[in-house]
Order: structure tokens, then sequence, then C-alpha cells
């Protein structure tokens, strides 16, 4: 009880941390600008918002159907509405709640109740994030190669292209250590905590046979990911920036990969400045970036909010078909 109680303990410093360095973050940048007057008045500028929500809200769906993908390769046929359910409760704990215990926390322990096995749960959830990693490098790849110009931004051009190549490289690692039989593949039938490792390994094998499987997956997240780079676009045309939707595709990714990394609060403070950082050589000033990048964050909020009631309801089991 102790070890836990030390733990959640722990957890929650984390939590208040990450959550002083984004106000930390935001007060900076907010202290040097005037965001009145970026954002503009009128209908226009709510059909945006009303646009970019639902865009927003079919692109958490489009990560559940991926979520769904991978399942399949365990021979699993959950139901999507499940998957759905699951998803956006997920979302509402991880984006709307200040709580150490995650969206992705939540998942794996309803999957787990859905599919009776908390191994194939924690693995679906590793292995549907870890396709996000794939497919974020690959659009920032198709950004800059359909307007080469891009490259020319410098240093932005450069940071982007090295976040995507450390974030393959990563992958990489993570992949081949995961897939290797002496390295993940002998926790596999362990009793305790590391046999969730195991599990990982074995979803790997199960997504290398047949290799369409894969493919499957890895297709679901470009579609995701792609989905959630309109969101972003949305958000440029209603602030009217000078903004073109190929530098959305090769800077949006980075963007998206940099405000993952566990320092701040759901991003805040690192989104926005990465923005600025990225967005600057392209004619947007610093306060309009921030507010794309808050926009950008306030429209997932809203889609999130969808998963009030269902993370309200809780789960009820239902095995699924294989």
């Amino acid at each position: 009880m102790k070890a836990t109680e030390q733990a959640d303990r722990r957890s929650a410093w984390g939590l208040w941390l990450r959550i002083g360095l984004s106000v930390v973050i935001l007060g900076i940048l907010l202290s040097r600008i005037h965001l009145r007057g970026v954002i503009p008045d009128g209908t226009a500028a709510i059909a945006y918002l009303v646009v970019g929500t639902a865009v927003a809200v079919v692109s958490i769906a489009l990560s559940a159907w991926r979520w769904q993908r991978v399942f399949i390769a365990f021979d699993l046929d959950v139901r999507l509405w499940t998957l759905l359910r699951h998803y956006f409760a997920g979302q509402f704990v991880g984006n709307v709640l200040p709580s150490t215990i995650g969206g992705d926390v939540l998942r794996v322990s309803r999957a787990t109740a859905t599919v009776g096995s908390s191994e194939i749960a924690f693995s679906s959830v590793v292995l549907e994030r870890l396709t996000g990693w794939m497919a974020l490098p690959l659009l920032t790849v198709i950004g800059f190669a359909l307007r080469p110009s891009l490259l020319e931004l410098r240093p932005s051009a450069r940071l982007a292209l090295l976040i995507s190549g450390i974030a393959v490289v990563l992958l990489g690692v993570i992949l081949y250590a995961s897939a290797h039989p002496r390295l993940a593949g002998r926790f596999a039938n362990h009793e305790n905590w590391m046999r969730f490792i195991g599990a990982v390994h074995i979803g790997i094998g199960h997504l290398r046979r047949p290799r369409t499987r894969a493919v499957g997956v890895l297709g679901a997240s470009v579609v995701y990911q792609a989905s959630a780079m309109c969101v972003l676009y949305i958000v440029v045309r209603m602030l009217e920036l000078p903004v073109p939707a190929a530098a959305v595709l090769a800077f949006g990714p980075a963007v998206a990969m940099l405000q993952v990394v566990p320092i701040s609060f759901n991003g805040l403070g690192v989104r926005e400045g990465a923005l600025v950082l990225f967005l600057h050589p392209l004619g947007v000033t610093t306060a309009q970036a921030v507010a794309l990048g808050l926009i950008w964050y306030g429209l997932l909020l809203l889609a999130s909010l969808l998963g009030a009631p269902s993370f309200a309801v809780g789960h009820r089991t239902k095995a699924p078909s294989t």
C-alpha cells in the first residue's frame, strides 16, 4: 500500500509540474503579444469553429477505427461502436480532466473488460500509438514533396526533418527490441508485469503475419493523422494565415510529435512555441501562431467533451467475436 501511495504521489507531483511548466511557457508567450484583433469576428469564424469541431470528432472516430485494425491483427472482431465509446472516454479523461490516470490507461482498462485479456488490451494501445510515429514523419515528407520550396525555410525545415528522423530512428529501435525473441520475446511467458512487454512482442508478430495487416493499420494511421492536420488547416484558414496546405503537412506533424513529449500539460505552451518557430518564416506573427495553437487545442477539447457520457456511464463487458 505504501509503495502504491508513493507512486500516486509522484504521479500527482509530475502532473502539477507539467501544468506549472505549461503556465510558465504560455505566460511568457502571452505577455509579449496581444491576441485582440488576431481572431476574426462574425459568422464566418463561427462556421470555421463548427466545421473544425466536427472534423475533430471525425478524427477521434478515425483513431478508434485505427485501434480496431490492431484488434483485427489479433484475430478479434471488436465492434467499432464499442471502441468509439472507449476512445472518446479516454479523450475526455486525457484532454479535459487534469487526471494522473491518463486516457490510455482508461482505454486499456475498458478494453480489458471487452476482450477479456489485459495483455492484448495493453498491446493494442501501445501498437496503435506506435503507428502514429510512422504516419507523422511520412506526412512531413509528403508536405515537403508537394512544395519543395519549403525546404528553403531554414532552420524550420531542417528542424522538422530532424524531428521526423529522430522519431523514425526511435521507432525502429522500439520495434526491433519488441520484435526480437531474445529481448521482448523472452518476457512472453512471464506471470508478473513483464508479461505486458511480451504481449507487445506477440502483437508485432501478429501484425507481421500476414504483412497486409500491418499495411492496413499503417494506412488507417495515415488517414487519422491526415484528418488531425485537416483540423489545423481549418484554423489556419479561419485566421487567414499565409500558410499553404503543404506547409501544414510539413510542419504540423513535427508540432504534433513535440507536444506529446511529457514536459507540459497536454502540450500547452510547447505546441504554441513550436508553431511560432515553424511558421514565423512564412510570415506568421507570434500572436497568430499562439492563437492557432490555442484554437487547435480548443477544438480537440470540444470534441473530447463527447466522451463525458461514456466516461460517466462506464463499460459493460461483452465478449468479442473471434
